[in-house]
């Protein structure tokens, strides 16, 4: 599977806990972070520097959905295998 289509399926994954995926020009806020989750008036939201390399925003959204329930919820094999701290080629 190709990193656009892994970072597709995560961002799936994360609207099933019914969180916003947005990416954001961090730059113009001269902001240190890289991307994370946050509430934004109740909304949950996992907010992600668009300027970052998609592996690097594919590892951010893995960081976070591992602390997720994820038992009861149906993952593709390979999005499982990353949250299993497995590698994806």
């Amino acid at each position: 599977m190709k990193q656009e289509q892994i970072y597709q399926e995560l961002v799936a994954l994360l609207e099933k806990f019914d969180i916003t995926v947005s990416e954001q020009n961090f730059k113009a806020t001269n902001t240190k972070t890289r991307g994370g989750f946050c509430k934004v008036r109740n909304e949950k939201r996992f907010i992600i520097d668009k300027d970052l390399r998609l592996n690097r925003k594919i590892d951010l959204i893995v960081d976070f959905a591992m602390t997720l329930p994820l038992d009861d919820i149906y993952v593709v094999p390979v999005v499982r295998s990353l949250l299993k701290g497995e590698a994806y080629s």
